[in-house]
């Protein structure tokens, strides 16, 4: 009798439907926001780019965790848990640069009298 290797451990299919939508939504709003702040009617500065890099950095992130989500070798519990892994690592990115561009936009707006002259 040949020894065959041992199946990989796998996840439910209904457990990694649910993160695809999950990290789909998520990157949905992700992707929404680099939008309404690139049409920002405050004018871009250098210094922007602090949080333009990690929200980047992070699209790119869940955009790679989607895709092997999307993939049939996801099922395996350690291809899904990398997945998982990246795209957690993908909105902590998203969320620092979107906390930075908060900040940013509170700086611009408060460095930024609202009577002119004073």
């Amino acid at each position: 009798m040949d020894e065959q290797e041992p199946k990989a451990e796998q996840i439910e299919t209904d457990f990694r439907n649910g993160s695809v939508t999950t990290v789909g939504i998520l990157l949905a709003f992700s992707l929404g926001f680099i939008t309404h702040w690139a049409a920002n009617p405050l004018p871009w500065e250098i210094y922007h780019l602090a949080a333009v890099v990690p929200i980047l950095i992070g699209i790119a992130l869940q955009i790679r965790a989607l895709q092997l989500l999307l993939d049939t070798t996801s099922l395996q519990r350690r291809v899904y848990e990398r997945a998982i892994r990246i795209f957690l690592a993908g909105l902590i990115f998203t969320a620092c640069g979107v906390g930075l561009a908060m900040l940013l936009d509170f700086y611009d707006l408060s460095t930024k009298s609202a009577v002119p002259g004073a």
